[in-house]
């Protein structure tokens, strides 16, 4: 049998050539890796960048056990990993160089990174995302459902969609995607690749809007949800996410999920009205530079 050992990479197509199975074998779980892996995969193989990103596999007796990736901007991504395994992983990025600006990963994983990249490194974590992951069960329209209908957007929206983004992002305390849509952006946002969908009143009036990521390996991201703050309390974030999970559901998807938000229980419970399930929590540590004596 091999000793665990992580094996780091540039080649995302070799990486996902390996660790494509894994990573599809848990899609509701993995669900970022899957996302983040394949933008930057697509955006690599547009912009011949070989270096878009670096990759890493942990193999144990000859199968994948976990993956992280690290983007150009820093965000390191880690699947489900034990104390032991983060703390292998930071001392061999640390080794290899590497400065991750923030990780993000199940609340377990991500605090037991966090504490070993201090250790190791003296940088110092701090907490900025906290959120429960939900997915979908049984798909249950709201009763009693609010009038109107949703539609999927066109390229006539898009400064409707921007500027409701922007809104969600201002909400949340988003400021990277802020500086990003005001920049001109949008494309490298991380809203550049969702499909929109409108609940338009049967007047025609746009009151709400959600988004869905591409389908990767059968999963399907809801993300945002948002509804103008003066609309709300009126079901019209429940019919969008209806109308957004129901068309993942149609196009094939084998898993929908979502985020939310802890400390907003409404929202927690209207999505597990309409059939959402909570999966995990997961957590988010930026770090600071080491404090200098």
């Amino acid at each position: 049998m091999l000793p665990d050992d992580w094996y780091p990479t540039h080649d995302v197509d070799g990486f996902l050539g390996r660790a494509g199975g894994f990573l599809s074998s848990r899609p509701a779980l993995h669900n970022t890796a899957l996302t983040d892996i394949e933008k930057l995969r697509s955006r690599g193989a547009a912009e011949q960048d070989a270096e878009a990103g670096v990759f890493g596999r942990l193999e144990a007796g000859g199968e994948v056990r976990a993956v992280f990736y690290l983007t150009p901007r820093g965000r390191l991504g880690l699947t489900p990993l034990s104390a032991e395994q983060t703390d292998a992983l930071a001392a061999r990025l640390a080794g290899l160089g590497h400065s991750p600006a923030n990780v993000v990963a199940d609340r377990d994983t991500a605090g037991a990174f966090a504490e070993s990249w201090r250790r190791h490194t003296g940088a110092v974590p701090e907490l900025f995302w906290r959120t429960h992951l939900y997915r979908l069960g049984t798909l249950t329209a709201p009763r009693p459902s609010p009038e109107g209908r949703g539609r999927r957007t066109s390229g006539k929206d898009r400064a409707h969609v921007v500027r409701w983004c922007r809104e969600f992002c201002v909400d949340v305390g988003e400021q990277h995607s802020i500086d990003l849509i005001d920049a001109g952006s949008w494309d490298d946002s991380r809203f550049g690749d969702r499909h929109f969908t409108l609940w338009e009143t049967p007047q025609g009036t746009p009151v709400a809007m959600a988004a869905a990521t591409p389908a990767v390996g059968g999963m399907v991201r809801v993300d945002p949800v948002y509804t103008p703050a003066h609309l709300r309390g009126r079901g019209y974030a429940g019919a969008v996410t209806v109308e957004v999970s129901g068309a993942a559901l149609a196009a094939g998807a084998t898993d929908v999920v979502l985020f939310t938000d802890p400390d907003n229980p409404t929202s927690n419970a209207l999505y597990r009205r309409i059939g959402y399930v909570h999966v995990a929590d997961f957590a988010g540590y930026r770090f600071a530079p080491p404090a200098r004596r």
